[in-house]
């Protein structure tokens, strides 16, 4: 059944998922589930990794510690799930989504670290954006896992965002032109046609 997506509103995404791609979500919850339990694994790993670059930072290490403790805790929610549901982890090779946003971050600092928080924001505003779009329409138990997560991680965006102006106010680095540039990579890579089924890839 053709799925359709919830009113839009977010502070910083520019589109909402396109319907074709729920639709494919809805019919793909393997895939779907195995990917996201990656993706939980990636965003603490992320969040350990800026804190082992920025350790000198302590209120990044701080926000982002607690951060990476609930990310650990998300992935072990839908591992539970997935053993629940008999749903095998495999190795699935990475969709276009972190890649083609990271590839826009400066290779030096301190453009660098603002962009890094940047991009970690628009990333973790997409997960959201993609719980609540599939809570109602996915069904038992996913949509009850899908709106917990959104719940639970509804503030994670702002975390990032809240890092980059600090960053960007202590290196006089003008912060709205680069919002808008990965604003605009971003909303392409959401509605521009995906050859890959991922958690965050495009349309098929």
């Amino acid at each position: 059944m053709s799925q359709t997506v919830p009113s839009f509103a977010h502070p910083l995404l520019r589109v909402a998922t396109p319907a074709a791609w729920m639709n494919q979500a809805c019919a793909s919850t393997n895939v779907l589930l195995i990917d996201h339990a990656n993706c939980e694994k990636k965003a603490a790993s992320t969040a350990l990794a800026l804190m082992f670059a920025y350790a000198e930072d302590l209120e990044l290490t701080d926000k982002l510690s607690r951060l990476a403790r609930e990310e650990l805790r998300h992935y072990e929610q839908v591992a539970k799930l997935m053993r629940s549901l008999g749903v095998t982890p495999l190795r699935l090779a990475p969709g276009r989504y972190a890649e083609r946003m990271r590839r826009l971050v400066a290779k030096s600092e301190p453009h660098r670290e603002v962009d890094l928080m940047i991009c970690g924001a628009f990333i973790e505003a997409r997960s959201c954006e993609r719980f609540a779009a599939l809570a109602p329409v996915i069904g038992a138990p996913l949509g009850d896992l899908f709106q917990g997560l959104h719940n639970a991680e509804a503030r994670h965006h702002k975390v990032y965002m809240d890092l980059a102006r600090r960053a960007g106010k202590r290196a006089g680095v003008a912060l709205e032109p680069r919002v808008e540039e990965f604003a605009v990579l971003e909303a392409e890579l959401i509605t521009l046609p995906d050859p890959v089924f991922r958690f965050h890839s495009g349309p098929p």
